[in-house]
């Protein structure tokens, strides 16, 4: 199990909310005790905490993959069971792998599908994609809802946590 947090909004400097940031994934703490990691730019903020379960180097996140001049940025929680047969798929395609998880084969998913990857994907599991290039943000979660990923939207804000006490922290 891990957690999951982001918060988008342009209209933001998220380097000025990293106190919030901080409070926000101690609230995942619990779902991962392991390892912590965060993605801040302008815009954006994604937060993980992470449960070591496979491939400790390379499965590190928020997890960053270029591609055609293009960068995206995933935070992931979940397991997937048609992993190897989509990291065939994209190999075929011509995306190579730095490691064994999961969470690359999502991301790479994403590059490959977009929005449609979620269709492909036969698991649990809940994710954000950050395209930096074109400044928005794709998150998703399993049909079935088995892993958390709760969201809030005011505004120009969208923020979403695998925790409702984590929204809560928002200013």
């Amino acid at each position: 199990m891990c957690g999951i947090a982001g918060w988008f909004d342009n209209e933001i400097d998220m380097s000025k909310q990293i106190p919030v940031l901080y409070k926000m994934s101690q609230t995942l703490s619990k779902r991962g005790p392991d390892e912590n990691g965060l993605y801040i730019n302008k815009g954006c903020a994604l937060l993980h905490r992470r449960l070591i379960v496979i491939d400790k180097e390379n499965g590190k996140q928020p997890m960053a993959a270029r591609h055609r001049g293009k960068t995206y940025i995933i935070v992931y929680n979940g397991e997937l069971y048609n992993t190897d047969e989509l990291r065939e798929d994209l190999k075929a395609s011509g995306y190579h792998f730095r490691g064994h998880s999961d969470t690359e084969v999502v991301l790479k998913s994403y590059m490959k599908y977009k929005e449609k990857c979620a269709d492909m994907l036969n698991g649990i599991f809940a994710f954000a994609v950050y395209d930096t290039r074109r400044g928005t943000l794709f998150a998703a979660r399993d049909r079935i809802g088995v892993k958390p990923l709760f969201y809030c939207k005011k505004g120009r804000l969208f923020a979403f946590a695998s925790r409702i006490p984590t929204l809560l922290l928002l200013p």
